[in-house]
């Protein structure tokens, strides 16, 4: 980028669907100076990158606001020290409002107060605080300010919605039970007198139609002042058509005693109804993929043990530059990424790296920040810190994956922008053909027939189509424990042509079990293991944990030893009932000169089935060995056939060394491995084969997994894994079994299936009814009752994916 070139992140409000995004990206790219504009519907966010020196982040944040929607900014209030004139006050003011990410700052001198309003997306309350103390102040944020909880704009939208359908729905019941009770076949239904009153009517479909359906009118104005049409202009005309009409027939029943059955105010009503429950569903399928970045820099160390100036101090993350230096003590995280001055110990980086297996790590070696410092205390050199570290960089990946845009747009909202100026224009020309050809003058009967027209092209099926068969199809794959995260993905995954699976906590079980016991002929296997058990008992070494459970789940009761020593780089060395007891490594052995010559094949063989084997001397003889692995998952076979033979290509991938990856593929019958694949490399893996064409959807359940699951075509992350990796996912797999994956395709082909006969269906009923709208043969209440027809069929035909089996 050049360095003019700047790249700015909004959060938006106010859109409903795809139109509006591609609206508010038409609009941006038309500004001055913007080079790009990527507006992702899903996160409701724009990413601009713009020349500076033509414009700023005030003037796209109005342009978006002249385009009908809203801009997310946040207001931080800071009390600020050091001031001595009016002109520190305006120095302050100055230096802030040149900030990228601010839109707005005021300085008061008299209370020593600032006010400034910021966009949460480019900048932090830490960054302006920042700035104050680099312009000779300081600042602090007011103490009750602090203690301010964010509101999620999405969960107040979510509410808001909630509000409006629950008001929706009380008013639209009298109405649907007088509809209902119109049939034959009903009329045995207890029907309130009152409920067929136009006037009653009225007074109950007003409300809905107006104060509820005020946001499709907003919609819809918005669309068509941009020269576009969407959804919402179909919902307002055929609701408006509606309710008019019924209106229209309301005032001409004054005078007379006879109920007016022709009504059509349930139409709108209930159309409307039906709508907002639709958009609560996406409002919540929609936006959760902040929490996953929020839940990664929850990883991060909040505090720092620094030693500056002799002295031990505990600073906040933030205030760590390279070259501190830094203690880390036993069960804390590593605060930044460093180097290892003194000390030894077992770090547990499978936040990180995804493997359950802890590092042993001595002076000189890198550590990465967040991961956990199992057992030794160690002194580091910061190398790494704030948006540098590894952590930091998995969570830029992330962002930059999740706001890349999807290439899926909504097939009515596309259609929509044609179909609607058809119907209008066909309504228009159906009314004035009637009023000045076919009868002459009379008003009344060309409005009916023009309405008619409008009914019938009346967006309820239409409407939906889409996402009745997604409601249907999501609802029954979370019957199998396949969540889809929202409708457009469950809509993209038939598509996928190659799966990645990560290795550790998806082909396997990712935690290290006891696997293998070699005992030696001159002791008993219970007297071995019972000694092996005591010694390991007292390690804090997560393998040394799994041989421990591994030997209590056969029965035997361990013992207390009088002397533990761990050998970091060896193993550990015991005593037990006056026995001398070596647990390690074949240094260990040679070390104290245990011969074990005769086990180096058995040792060799374990190792490439990717076991982590360690050798047992008791007395200075050599007793046998020991063997722990992560186990493979018992359906992982099974499920990689199935994919195979829907067609699928399968890649194992993974952080192990190429041996173990490939002995662990080989028993799940995966030909395709990628190995030594560093956190921040797994997600240029997957770009590597979307380059090739490839449709690639990536199955994990790391942190280190989040990168790659959210730039994947498709994410998949296994329940039983990390809370982040489900967060970036775009499906979340609860049994942790691979047979979820074909499942979550499966049902996705069945639901696209759906969605096509639905639509075939909606637009059938309007090709049809129009022309004999049209031409008069089609009364409006038969318009109605067969707009009403078509959408029982749509949602009659959603409902048989209730019955699909997986």
């Amino acid at each position: 980028m050049s360095e003019k070139l700047q790249e700015s992140n909004f959060q938006i409000t106010g859109m409903t669907c795809a139109a509006c995004a591609t609206r508010i990206e038409k609009g941006l790219k038309k500004v001055e100076g913007v080079q790009e504009a990527n507006v992702n519907l899903a996160l409701e966010k724009a990413s601009i990158k713009f020349d500076k020196g033509a414009t700023n982040n005030q003037a796209l944040q109005q342009k978006i606001r002249d385009l009908g929607y809203d801009v997310v900014t946040e207001k931080v209030e800071l009390d600020i020290t050091g001031m001595t004139c009016a002109a520190c006050s305006a120095r302050i003011e100055r230096g802030l409002n040149k900030m990228d990410g601010i839109t707005q700052a005021s300085i008061n001198l008299a209370l020593e107060r600032g006010s400034v309003e910021y966009n949460p997306s480019t900048i932090t309350p830490t960054d302006i605080i920042q700035k104050v103390e680099k312009l000779g102040y300081g600042a602090v944020i007011k103490a009750d300010e602090n203690e301010k909880e964010a509101v999620d704009h999405r969960q107040k939208e979510i509410e808001k919605q909630k509000g409006k359908f629950i008001f929706s729905v009380i008013l639209s019941l009298p109405l649907l039970w007088a509809m209902v009770s119109h049939f034959e076949f009903t009329s045995f239904i207890y029907l309130p007198e009152m409920f067929m009153n136009p006037w009653v009517q009225l007074a109950l479909a007003t409300p809905v139609q107006f104060i509820i359906g005020k946001q499709f009118y907003v919609g819809a104005y918005k669309a068509l002042k941009n020269g576009s049409a969407n959804m919402d202009v179909l919902v307002a005309l055929g609701t408006s058509a509606a309710y008019f009409y019924s209106l229209y027939l309301t005032f001409a029943s004054i005078g007379s005693n006879e109920h007016m059955v022709e009504l059509y105010y349930e139409t709108s009503a209930i159309l409307i109804t039906l709508i907002i429950l639709g958009k609560l569903f996406e409002a919540n399928a929609k936006g959760r993929s902040s929490e996953a970045i929020k839940k990664l820099m929850g990883l991060q160390a909040k505090t720092a043990t620094v030693l500056r100036n002799g002295e031990e101090l505990e600073l906040p993350l933030e205030e760590v530059v390279v070259g501190d230096v830094l203690f880390v003590k036993p069960g804390e995280k590593v605060p930044v990424d460093g180097e290892i001055l003194e000390g030894q110990s077992a770090l547990d980086e499978s936040m990180l790296t995804g493997e359950s297996v802890p590092v042993d790590k001595t002076v000189g070696d890198a550590v990465i920040g967040s991961t956990i410092n199992k057992n030794g205390f160690l002194k580091i050199q910061a190398t790494k810190v704030g948006r540098d570290t590894a952590l930091a960089q998995i969570i830029k990946v992330v962002e930059e994956a999740q706001g890349s845009k999807a290439p899926i747009q909504r097939l009515a909202d596309k259609i929509s922008g044609i179909f609607v100026p058809i119907v209008v224009g066909i309504a228009v020309i159906t009314f004035l053909v009637w009023y000045f050809a076919v009868e002459p003058g009379n008003f009344a009967e060309a409005l009916e027939k023009s309405i008619a027209v409008l009914v019938i092209a009346c967006p309820c099926a239409l409407g939906l189509a889409t996402p009745t068969s997604i409601m249907a199809g999501s609802g029954r794959a979370a019957e199998f424990g396949i969540l889809f995260k929202g409708g457009e993905h469950l809509e993209q995954t038939h598509q996928i042509t190659t799966v990645i699976l990560d290795k550790t906590g998806t082909v396997t079980n990712g935690t290290p079990v006891l696997t293998d016991v070699k005992v030696e002929e001159h002791l008993t296997e219970e007297e071995f293991l019972t000694l092996v058990g005591t010694a390991e008992k007292q390690s804090e070494h997560p393998l040394a944990q799994a041989i421990v459970q591994g030997i209590k789940e056969k029965g035997i009761s361990l013992q207390k030893s009088s002397q533990f020593e761990a050998i970091p780089g060896f193993g550990i060395q015991a005593v037990i009932q006056e026995k001398s007891v070596l647990i390690g490594t074949r240094k260990l052995m040679n070390k104290h000169g245990i011969e074990i010559d005769h086990v180096e094949s058995k040792m060799d063989d374990l190792e490439r089935q990717g076991k982590t084997a360690m050798l047992v001397g008791i007395d200075g003889q050599f007793a046998g060995l020991i063997a722990v692995a992560d186990t493979i998952k018992e359906t992982s076979e099974k499920a990689i056939k199935r994919l195979k033979d829907m067609g699928l290509e399968v890649f194992m991938i993974t952080g192990d060394n190429q041996r173990t990856a490939d002995s662990i593929a080989k028993q799940v019958g995966i030909e395709n491995v990628i190995a030594e694949v560093l956190p921040e490399g797994k997600a240029d893996e997957v770009k590597k084969l979307q380059e090739q064409g490839k449709k690639v959807a990536m199955v994990g359940d790391g942190i280190n997994d989040a990168p790659a699951l959210a730039i994947a075509d498709i994410g998949m992350a296994i329940g039983t894994g990390t809370d982040v990796a489900m967060e970036a996912a775009d499906i979340t797999l609860i049994r942790g079994d691979l047979n979820s994956i074909a499942d979550a395709i499966y049902m996705s082909k069945m639901t696209i299936r759906n969605i096509k006969q639905n639509l075939f269906w909606a637009f059938g009923y309007n090709t049809l009814g129009i022309p004999v709208a049209a031409l008069g043969f089609l009364a409006p209440w038969l318009a109605g009752a067969a707009m009403a027809f078509s959408s029982v069929s749509v949602v009659l035909n959603a409902l048989r994916l209730q019955r699909v089996k997986l």
